[in-house]
């Protein structure tokens, strides 16, 4: 079963501005409360990289290369994590993925969403 959906990828010239999110729609608040959220990202012929993640207590961790650009914010009520990106640049052209870790080490992904900057 689906635990993680991602929407909001794209085609957006340099410069742009894209919100990504991931919701958990199966799981209810209590599940979803205490987990930590993170977004990666698998560019064209590379490998999967993080980008950001934001913990159970909202403590975020970004990329180096997203610092200053990106961020990463959750609303645990409607079991949602966002990805706000602006100042877009073509090198971040990538396979967005949604990833959840559970207290107990399960790990889920989504499907993953394409983001598409073109210069």
């Amino acid at each position: 079963q689906v635990q993680l959906v991602e929407s909001g990828g794209g085609l957006v010239q340099a410069g742009g501005s894209l919100r990504l999110s991931c919701k958990a729609p199966r799981q209810i608040t209590s599940t979803f409360n205490p987990t930590d959220m993170g977004w990666y990202r698998q560019p064209p012929g590379k490998e999967r990289e993080l980008v950001a993640t934001i913990t159970s207590g909202r403590t975020t961790n970004y990329a180096d290369s997203v610092k200053g650009r990106f961020t990463v914010s959750r609303d645990n009520s409607r079991k949602m994590v966002y990805l706000q990106m602006v100042s877009l640049k073509p090198e971040d052209t990538a396979v967005y993925y949604c990833n959840q870790v559970h207290p107990n080490g399960q790990t889920y992904w989504g499907q993953g969403t394409q983001v598409t900057v073109s210069s």
